[in-house]
């Protein structure tokens, strides 16, 4: 923080695609910084089996099948960007935008150190949002002058 001027790192993701900004406060605005793409994303089930010959294992809630289990490699990959990140630069606040679904993957898949840092979820695909759509969507949370993890309050 800066003065009354907050800084925010901002992923919006979804299971093909994720978007870094960095966010600030006085005034709002967002500036994207970085994209990550997950080629296999368009992909059907059949065409992710791998090349072993392996059949995909259907339980009862198709949590085991290939495009879950890529969602689930893309949301590590996320994670470990902005880990990376944050340890060449670091960022004092962490804002996650992702549907539901995904949004319970990045969780999953982020260490204690981001989880720390975390302002707020927002459990909703804004992918497709220009950068004025994702700042209308931004906690006012994110931007107060005293920090409050997320996680502490929400476990």
């Amino acid at each position: 923080m800066i003065g009354n001027n907050v800084h925010v790192r901002v992923v919006v993701a979804s299971q093909g695609e994720a978007r870094f900004y960095n966010a600030s406060s006085a005034p709002p605005k967002m500036k994207l910084i970085q994209k990550l793409t997950d080629p296999t994303a368009r992909l059907h089930d059949r065409d992710l089996v791998s090349e072993r010959g392996s059949v995909p294992h259907h339980s009862t809630g198709g949590e085991r099948s290939p495009r879950k289990q890529e969602a689930a490699v893309f949301a590590r990959q996320i994670v470990q960007q902005l880990e990376s990140e944050h340890r060449a630069t670091p960022f004092g606040r962490l804002v996650v935008m992702a549907g539901p679904a995904f949004l319970g993957l990045l969780r999953e898949a982020m260490p204690k150190s981001l989880r720390e840092i975390t302002v707020a979820e927002v459990g909703k695909d804004l992918l497709h949002d220009d950068d004025a759509g994702v700042l209308a969507h931004m906690p006012k949370e994110a931007f107060e002058p005293t920090f409050k993890p997320y996680y502490s309050a929400h476990g």
